[in-house]
């Protein structure tokens, strides 16, 4: 059976560095921390390219949530890797180096694989790889997501744009809405995202939760505020595999699906951050993520609140 979520991205190994600790090596990368997420809700293909030095580690982990990885191809270069440390303020992530390897002769094929997808997700990549993806699909998935990053949006921003037309929500984080919109303030720069072509946009905001805009509104998905947090790494990507795990496995869309979704996001990225790596993630029963949706309920909600109206 075809897997109704696909994910398209990276598989990297990582080197991370945060001040509770460090890993070398670790199994990472957009597609990898997204469709571990997902998993719990969906079914899931991962498309994606490594090296000839990806330990058989990384593929038992996908088996183990039952990932449909026949999409990753192998290559007789390296495995993508990105050395990174993180200081207090775990929002932002300071690279030391970054080998493409494998990445440069990426070519996904996603047709082979998965010709009929109900989601995909073309996580950070080249936005003509992503456009070409697009335009390969012998029919248009029901829902199409993308995120980005500053790179593309400084050095591919004529292709970044033609994509956007072709989609319906994007992911993307606070910094790099501004500098594609131009716009300071959030809710300008998702209106004018909005006008680029994706009706929904989730602007992650780090240890600050997310915004998720829609039309006609917009909800604030927060972050559970955490006694550990040990390595940020694959947070966003966890958030954007939840959402869409969460979305695929409905048959229906509304603005209230996509505020469960968003809480959904959260709840896995707050796992992910709990531990190097997808550790956070990997091993979770049902009754720890209903434990966790719970805790979500009883930060975000509240009763009527009764006041005296005064007048001076």
């Amino acid at each position: 059976m075809s897997p109704k979520l696909v994910i398209v991205g990276t598989v990297a190994l990582d080197d991370v560095t945060t001040p509770f600790g460090s890993v070398t090596r670790a199994l990472g990368g957009s597609a990898f921390y997204g469709s571990v997420a997902a998993s719990y809700w969906t079914s899931v293909g991962i498309v994606a390219i490594v090296g000839n030095d990806y330990p058989d580690e990384g593929f038992q982990v996908l088996s183990r949530r039952a990932v449909d990885f026949r999409g990753i191809e192998k290559s007789l270069e390296k495995t993508f890797a990105w050395t990174g440390e993180y200081t207090y303020d775990l929002n932002t992530a300071i690279t030391k180096e970054t080998r493409l390897n494998c990445l440069l002769s990426f070519n996904p094929k996603v047709e082979r694989y998965y010709p009929n997808p109900e989601t995909l997700f073309l996580a950070n990549i080249d936005p003509d790889i992503q456009g070409g993806i697009l335009d390969s699909l012998p029919t248009r998935p029901a829902l199409v997501a993308l995120d980005t990053m500053n790179y593309w949006i400084d050095s591919k921003r004529t292709s970044l744009l033609r994509v956007l037309k072709k989609i319906d929500l994007l992911t993307i984080n606070e910094s790099e809405a501004r500098m594609l919109t131009g716009e300071f303030n959030l809710v300008l720069a998702a209106r004018a995202i909005r006008s680029l072509g994706p009706s929904m946009v989730a602007i992650k905001k780090g240890e600050h939760g997310a915004l998720v805009f829609y039309e006609g509104g917009v909800f604030a998905s927060p972050a559970m505020p955490l006694e550990v947090v040990k390595d940020p790494t694959g947070a966003g990507d966890s958030f954007a595999g939840g959402l869409l795990g969460y979305l695929t496995s409905h048959s229906h869309r509304s603005p209230e699906l996509l505020k469960q979704a968003s809480i959904i996001g959260s709840v896995m990225a707050s796992f992910c951050v709990s531990d190097f790596g997808v550790t956070g993630t990997l091993s979770l029963s049902m009754d720890e993520i209903s434990g966790r949706i719970r805790e979500f309920g009883d930060l975000t909600g509240f009763g009527r609140i009764d006041y005296e109206e005064r007048r001076l």
